[in-house]
């Protein structure tokens, strides 16, 4: 690799890659000893195209979430079934892997713009800034940066654009599909949030099941599919449809009565 070869966002690939295995290397822990990640599906990560995929995912955590993953692909890729034993896969990282994030998150500290290196994409939320509802216009940018990310790798994107579980999709994951056409694959987890707060720094609670399913890829009618059909298509793979509510289990109804009291404490 040339010493100052760089990716599409400018990143040099060096540095992102020394960031990857040192941030790999103090988060594994998390994810096998304090709290155990149980993995299904890894398999399919394997026979993936090394372009134009996006993950779509349930978000409960902003960074431990996603460090998981990074954990999960990576092992995979090294010939891991369904675990990240022997961190000796993170090493090599992939390198085009990049995530959807909130521009203020990354840019709030130190720590996020460091996070931010080693694949984030950034954007302006629509309808979030500074804690307040907003209003306002998507940023063509932002979507030319997501198809560029696409068009280099792999992205991970979380649809409801919160932590907060069964939040409606947001249609702009639909149009990007529309857009750009690539390999859509869903992955379900649960766990992250009895685990760590809500930013996925601090551990909360220890000898936690933390879990991620990776589903096949959905099959999508690019042309012919409507908006609506895409978003719904999404909820249930993601398992957040409100129709999941019916049959969620003990610990989970307990976590969101838990989620509700807070809010009513905020509002």
């Amino acid at each position: 690799m040339p010493l100052f070869k760089r990716n599409p966002f400018g990143h040099i690939l060096w540095i992102k890659k020394w960031l990857i295995r040192i941030l790999g290397v103090i988060s594994h822990g998390r994810y096998r000893r304090f709290n155990e990640l149980q993995i299904e599906g890894s398999e399919i990560i394997r026979q993936l195209p090394e372009h134009n995929v996006l993950f779509i995912s349930n978000h409960q955590t902003y960074f431990a979430d996603v460090a998981a993953m990074f954990h999960v692909f990576n092992a995979a890729l090294k010939g891991r079934v369904d675990n990240i034993k022997n961190i000796g896969y993170i090493w090599n990282p992939k390198l085009n892997v990049y995530y959807v994030a909130a521009g203020e998150t990354m840019r709030a500290g130190i720590l996020p713009k460091i996070f931010a290196y080693t694949g984030s994409v950034s954007i302006d939320r629509t309808w979030r800034s500074s804690g307040k509802n907003v209003n306002r216009q998507v940023k063509l940018s932002d979507i030319s940066n997501i198809g560029k990310a696409l068009d280099d790798g792999w992205v991970v994107t979380f649809p409801q654009g919160t932590t907060t579980a069964f939040k409606p999709i947001r249609r702009g994951t639909a149009h990007i599909i529309k857009t750009f056409k690539p390999v859509v694959v869903p992955i379900v987890i649960d766990g992250f949030r009895r685990s760590f707060d809500k930013k996925g720094l601090q551990i909360k609670k220890r000898n936690v099941l933390q879990s991620m399913i990776i589903k096949e890829p959905l099959e999508i009618d690019y042309d012919n599919e409507n908006i609506d059909s895409i978003v719904e298509k999404i909820q249930y793979a993601i398992e957040q449809h409100p129709s999941f509510l019916k049959v969620l289990t003990p610990a989970q109804i307990k976590e969101q009565e838990e989620l509700n009291e807070k809010r009513k404490f905020w509002s």
